[in-house]
């Protein structure tokens, strides 16, 4: 049933899908521009959220781990300033201090040794008996035998176990001394490797040849050059330099970082070499000569964001089709309802253009009555005649001829009255709004013979100028009859104390049809102009008009697609043109 009633309306299937797309748009676009804009704040919110957390979290561990290398550099400089070389040298005294270092530290200190300047140990404290080791030939001596205290990077060593030391050196006499302990691998590993975060967030610890100085992860993510591209990237962002102090110039202050150390952290995003997104926080150790590297998984750095990207999706697309829903739900609802209100607008406008007809027919009635009285008086006439002739007999001479002129006069009279009658009765009847073929000349004839006897009696010349090859244009009749007639008598009403001339002419101006109908009245004022065509609204004396002619005729030729148009000059006249499109009857 819906079906059918959409088949037959397409305008107001049209009118629904249009209200509907239109609704649509005014009720999403807002909410997708908020919501790009919020989702777009959020992110950039949540990135530096998690850098911050990030660089906060790196910062921290990288000054546990300055912290733990100074700390255990100071505790082997405390004793090499505390005690005397000459007590070095004895094994039994090495072995307590060690031990005493071990219960302080928990056993982070491995081992102690004392090492003149030629690389050969002298003392030896520890389990892997390198006593009288030579380490002349080692780059970490030739490295710590040129400055006061050293920390090596990690490396294999006699002992084949990755390890690095810690030594400070110490002149006696024309001779020097390297005091140095190795500091346990697995104890300063767990500083790093307690630095985990979600499923992929991981840290490891480079020098500037690529070399772990931590247990390596499982999965580097990235090549060994864009590692130590690292360094690079932090000497041109003037992190390195930063740095002028010495050796851990900046670990008294580790537990109270200030806005320039946040700075010192690095934070890029690189593509590994599985084409994933990775995170990389990275800070300076040691001088500048370790890396501290953490690194993530994009996706698993931004798993939260990438949650509420998600539930915000979720949340719009059901809003959008709630929205969606609702506005087809309400669309078709209201153009049901102004398809109703159309229908009984139609009704009313019906009863109006019947009301106007009926007003109409009441003004002709008097110059019916007296178009028919006079034919009707002379058929009385002629009966009475034809009595007059019947009593003196047929057959005398001449009575023939003139009782067959007397019918016939009788029968023309009767035809005359049969076509006012019509002609009325054709205007009367109930008005069809089916639109068919019309030829306007004929209906503008047909309208003129109608009012003729009111024409007379207000002294009103008509004069009809039509255009013999007007085309036909789609309308209805008894409407277009209704809009004729209601012009034609308000130009007669006019002009009925003075008289006057009503001239009515048609005319085709390309792909239209102008009716024009112009009277000498008395004009209408400028200021009434502009509220002529509304309802009610009437110039004629109370009791003489409706105010609903003009009205019903705008009414009428607008649903026709066409338009009508009034010029008026006081003492002139008044000229109303209507102007319809010409549509080929097949359309």
């Amino acid at each position: 049933m819906e079906a059918e009633e959409k088949r037959r309306n397409p305008y107001y299937m049209w009118f629904n899908r249009r209200m509907a797309m239109v609704v649509i748009m005014v009720a999403i676009t807002p909410m997708i521009l908020v919501s790009g804009i919020m989702l777009h704040r959020f992110s950039v919110y949540s990135h530096e959220m998690v850098h911050a957390h990030l660089e906060e979290m790196v910062l921290k561990h990288k000054h546990n781990i300055d912290f733990f290398l100074h700390e255990k550099l100071s505790n082997i400089r405390h004793l090499s300033r505390i005690f005397e070389i000459e007590d070095f040298k004895d094994e039994r005294f090495l072995r307590e201090r060690l031990r005493a270092l071990q219960e302080e530290y928990s056993s982070v200190f491995v081992d102690l040794g004392l090492i003149d300047e030629t690389g050969r140990q002298v003392a030896y404290a520890g389990p892997f008996g390198l006593e009288k080791a030579y380490y002349g030939d080692a780059a970490w001596f030739k490295e710590a035998i040129q400055v006061d205290h050293y920390i090596s990077d990690v490396f294999l060593g006699l002992r084949a176990q990755p390890h690095f030391i810690v030594a400070t050196r110490q002149p006696v006499g024309d001779s020097r001394y390297i005091l140095r302990a190795t500091i346990d691998f697995l104890a300063f590993n767990l500083l790093v490797e307690n630095l985990r975060l979600g499923d992929t967030g991981v840290a490891f610890i480079l020098n500037r040849e690529g070399e772990f100085q931590t247990r390596p992860p499982r999965e580097t993510k990235l090549t060994q050059q864009q590692y130590l591209n690292l360094f690079d990237k932090g000497r041109l962002a003037g992190i390195i330099d930063k740095d002028k102090g010495g050796l851990f110039s900046d670990v008294q202050k580790w537990y109270t970082p200030d806005d320039e150390e946040r700075n010192s952290i690095l934070t890029v995003e690189k593509i590994s070499q599985s084409n994933k997104k990775i995170l990389i926080v990275a800070a300076f150790l040691k001088n500048n000569d370790w890396l501290l590297i953490f690194q993530q998984d994009a996706n698993d750095a931004f798993a939260r964001l990438n949650r509420t990207r998600k539930i915000a999706a979720l949340i719009f697309v059901i809003g959008a089709l709630s929205i969606i829903a609702v506005t087809l739900l309400v669309s078709r609802k209201l153009s049901k309802r102004i398809a109703r209100v159309k229908s009984e607008k139609d009704m009313v406008e019906q009863q109006i253009i019947e009301t106007g007809k009926l007003a109409s027919i009441g003004e002709l009635a008097a110059g019916i009555a007296h178009e028919i009285n006079n034919p009707v008086a002379i058929m009385v006439e002629e009966a009475g005649w034809i009595q007059d002739l019947l009593a003196e007999g047929i057959n005398k001479e001449g009575n023939l001829e003139e009782f067959e002129r007397a019918l016939k006069q009788i029968e023309n009279q009767g035809r005359r009255c049969k076509e006012i009658t019509h002609k009325l009765l054709s205007f009367a009847r109930k008005t069809d709004s089916r639109v068919q073929a019309v030829q306007l000349n004929d209906l503008i004839t047909e309208v003129v013979d109608l009012s003729s006897q009111k024409s007379r009696y207000a002294n009103v010349d008509v004069h009809t100028r039509l255009d013999p090859y007007l085309p036909d244009t789609l309308a209805s009749i008894t409407e277009m009859q209704q809009v004729l007639l209601n012009l034609i008598n308000n130009a007669l009403d006019a002009m009925e104390k003075k008289g006057g001339r009503l001239d009515i002419a048609t005319e085709s101006r390309g792909n239209e049809i102008v009716i024009t109908v112009e009277d000498t009245g008395p004009g209408i004022p400028a200021s009434n102009l502009a509220r002529l065509f509304d309802p009610f609204f009437t110039t004629k004396p109370v009791g003489k008009g409706t105010g609903l002619g003009l009205s019903i005729c705008y009414g009428i030729i607008n649903k026709m697609g066409g338009k009508i148009e009034v010029e008026s000059t006081v003492g002139v006249g008044t000229t109303f043109r209507i102007i319809l499109p010409i549509t080929n009857s097949s359309e």
